[in-house]
């Protein structure tokens, strides 16, 4: 087993007043040499946006992008021609391919939005540009993972990611543990607490600590506090 850990006061925080994110890995002015990606994930940005602002059209390529509201409504238009609202419990991946160009704005006047916003590498460059997103509010999330992006099609109930990776999303209340199984060689897990105390692969993690592990098969869970996990499967290259 290996491992890197990421403390939650560790990461690259900016504060532009209507904008205020926290970068685990290198991503615009934060820059470090030991945090560029973990396997195929390269950016996961943990965004507050004030009201009433957002990012303007601006453009992509050979990247998923993945966002994941954690409280309010972003609003998505970009030049493939969608116009969406992404509220708390969906998650929207865009596939920029060739190319793409979006903005993303707070849907609210009143209130922030909050949201991940996660970059994987795709398994193959220049694709065509897609869109995908839907509601897991449905999906059982108690003590156990529910997918919610995956590269399988059969996987309905999850949006399709142009890689071999996997988003899953739990719920865990303390006391209770649960196992993650990889698939396949060559891969790594990378855990992201959203909420709550965990320990895992040796190591106690508190509230946005994250933790990368990799060379194993499986990886148990066990919740000392009541806890929301976002835990990415992505292959190591």
């Amino acid at each position: 087993m290996q491992k890197i850990i990421h403390k939650a006061e560790n990461r690259g925080h900016v504060d532009f007043g209507w904008l205020k994110s926290a970068h685990s890995f290198s991503f615009g002015q934060y820059h470090d040499p030991k945090k560029i990606n973990f396997g195929a994930l390269r950016v996961l940005n943990d965004d507050f946006v004030e009201a009433g602002n957002g990012f303007g059209r601006h453009p992509h390529d050979n990247m998923e992008i993945v966002s994941i509201p954690l409280e309010g409504v972003l609003e998505h238009q970009d030049s493939m021609g969608t116009s969406k609202a992404i509220e708390t419990g969906d998650v929207q991946i865009m596939s920029a391919g060739t190319g793409v160009q979006h903005s993303e704005f707070n849907g609210s006047k009143e209130n922030p939005v909050k949201f991940l916003q996660i970059w994987i590498v795709p398994n193959e460059r220049q694709l065509t540009p897609s869109y995908d997103q839907k509601s897991y509010l449905a999906l059982d999330r108690k003590n156990k993972f529910a997918t919610i992006v995956s590269p399988k099609k059969e996987d309905t109930d999850a949006v399709l990611i142009q890689q071999d990776a996997y988003f899953n999303l739990a719920d865990l209340e303390e006391h209770k543990t649960i196992n993650y199984q990889l698939h396949g060689e060559g891969k790594g897990v990378y855990v992201f607490l959203l909420e709550g105390e965990i320990n895992i692969a040796g190591e106690t993690l508190k509230r946005r600590d994250a933790i990368g592990v990799y060379e194993i098969d499986e990886i148990a869970i066990e919740a000392t506090q009541d806890a929301k996990i976002l835990l990415i499967e992505v292959p190591m290259f």
